[in-house]
């Protein structure tokens, strides 16, 4: 069955300009929860359709492999979110992988071999310059590759480590597509309004040099004392934190009365910060949080099962970045001392995806009233105003001559034992006010994202892939949840196949080597790794002919 997709204006006009360019590289800038995903696989499923190869995506983090193979598989695209270079050759019933740019730069030979003549997606691409390293890996590795597409949802600099297959204008990457969160902003029903209340403060504190000093947000301070001012008010040692975690709390109680499932994000500095946060919500406010951190094997899962389920508030370092779905998220908590636009931008981003169905949709993202801060929520603030009135677009993007001022210094961390927070109180909370021209779904228009000035389009079928003749394509339109990814279809087969094997090596006295070379040979499978779901399949069939006999 042949399927079609429903495409926002942005989406179909970004499609049209990638189909007309017909050049190697393209790099489409689309805000936060615009639908990158959707317009990547709807080009994927044109690309593949034209110049049938395979299909490479990669992506900054394991959670949005698995994220990246879900939504392909709603396409009738098979991608392997755990393939590993020792795998040996992909199964024949699967369209390409999904990687990662940590993956990529262990193995980018292999993957040279895999993506020769492949089309190439890379999800949030200013990740690659992250380490030095993954720039030329990922030169390597995808150097012959017929055609990349770069995918960021903010716009971003070389700072001095530019990106392979991306075009600059001095350090500026020049996308061949943009669509700002003015532009989401003023289409209707793609993404949610953000409010930036701030909060003033008096904070003391004792340098790493032993100087005494007090300073609220007004103060005009040089990079080092501006980074300490922040810490001091973020610390959990003074009142300032939790005042501003009683205010987020009490609008996040507001909201809930009219969403009952409304989450909460704070956004913490490390480890230790978020799970004091975590214990100053429970004590002081009664509320739970899920804490996720980066060295939590099981962060992912903890991610994913909050955003599909009801708990008030989660408390991240570092792991709620792009890409991480969490429609829900109304309110937000900024208690970390990184200030650089990229992440300041994406921490926004996770509170702008729209939800069908839910009146009124505001979000508010709580944040210091530090000079830097205010000047990135001002320019996002500044958009947001501008879209919401009639005719009007989003104002320019400009930038300040140093974006990373208020980031910690290099050696401060060094002395960190000898920093100490005296005190920090809050002070002057500015609420801002509501927009005149607000929005919300009350129309009774049920389709997310969905208006009268939306695309149909009919979607090229899927490359064939062995085994796929009797299956064909499910019906619906593509991008619907609740998809099995072929992977997790075959472990669910490799699960069955390795307890009949068990039962055989019980029953038959053989070694678990022998057992399973017996089934590998009467099947056709070479290595388990490499069996399509057919051989999978006819695998298990024998298995339990054997026991049968046995």
């Amino acid at each position: 069955m042949t399927r079609t997709v429903r495409l926002r204006p942005w989406q179909k006009a970004a499609l049209d300009q990638f189909i007309e360019a017909a050049k190697p590289d393209f790099l489409a800038v689309a805000t936060p929860g615009a639908g990158k995903t959707t317009f990547a696989l709807t080009a994927a499923r044109h690309q593949l359709s034209v110049s049938p190869g395979r299909l490479v995506v990669v992506a900054p983090t394991a959670h949005l492999k698995l994220q990246w193979a879900r939504a392909a598989a709603a396409f009738s695209l098979h991608l392997d979110p755990a393939w590993s270079a020792a795998d040996g050759r992909l199964p024949a019933d699967m369209h390409g992988i999904v990687t990662s740019y940590q993956q990529v730069a262990s193995c980018a030979a292999v993957l040279a071999r895999l993506s020769e003549g492949a089309f190439v997606v890379f999800d949030e691409l200013h990740h690659a310059a992250e380490d030095r390293a993954w720039g030329a890996a990922i030169s390597e590795a995808f150097a012959n590759s017929g055609r990349r597409l770069a995918l960021s949802g903010t716009p971003f600099r070389s700072d001095t480590r530019a990106i392979p297959f991306v075009n600059y204008k001095g350090d500026e990457a020049v996308p061949d597509y943009e669509y700002s969160y003015g532009d989401a902003l003023a289409d209707r029903r793609v993404v949610r309004p953000v409010y930036f209340p701030r909060t003033n403060g008096n904070m003391e504190w004792s340098a790493p040099d032993g100087s005494m000093h007090a300073a609220s947000f007004d103060d005009p301070l040089d990079a080092v004392r501006a980074s300490q001012r922040l810490r001091t008010a973020l610390s959990l040692e003074g009142d300032w934190l939790p005042t501003v975690l009683r205010a987020a709390n009490n609008r996040l109680i507001e909201v809930r009365r009219e969403q009952p499932n409304a989450g909460g994000l704070v956004i913490a500095t490390d480890q230790e910060h978020a799970r004091g946060i975590a214990d100053l919500l429970q004590r002081r406010f009664g509320t739970q949080a899920r804490v996720v951190t980066s060295d939590d094997p099981d962060a992912s899962a903890g991610i994913a099962t909050f955003a599909a389920g009801t708990e008030p508030w989660l408390v991240a370092v570092r792991m709620v970045s792009e890409g991480v779905d969490i429609p829900r998220l109304r309110v937000g908590v900024y208690a970390t001392t990184t200030s650089t636009e990229l992440f300041f931008r994406q921490a926004v981003g996770r509170l702008v995806r729209w939800t069908r169905g839910v009146p009124r949709q505001r979000a508010w993202l709580f944040i210091p009233d530090d000079p830097r801060l205010r000047i990135l929520a001002s320019r996002i603030a500044e958009q947001r105003r501008h879209s919401l009135r009639k005719d009007d677009r989003a104002v320019p993007f400009e930038r300040q001559e140093d974006p990373d001022a208020l980031d910690p210094q290099p050696g401060d961390d060094e002395q960190i034992s000898l920093f100490a927070v005296i005190s920090a109180v809050a002070t002057g909370a500015e609420e801002p006010a509501a927009d005149p021209f607000p929005y919300d779904d009350t129309d009774g228009d049920d389709d997310e994202g969905v208006s009268g000035s939306d695309f149909e389009l009919l979607l090229a079928p899927p490359p064939p892939l062995a085994g796929d003749g009797a299956r064909g394509e499910s019906g619906g339109e593509a991008g619907g949840v609740g998809v099995l990814t072929r992977r997790e279809e075959k472990m669910q087969l490799r699960d069955a196949n390795a307890a009949i094997a068990r039962e055989l090596v019980r029953r038959t006295g053989q070694t678990h080597a022998q057992v399973n070379a017996e089934l590998n040979r009467i099947s056709g499978v070479r290595k388990v790794s490499e069996a399509t779901i057919d051989q999978l399949s006819r695998r298990q069939r024998g298995g339990e002919k054997w026991l049968a006999k046995s």
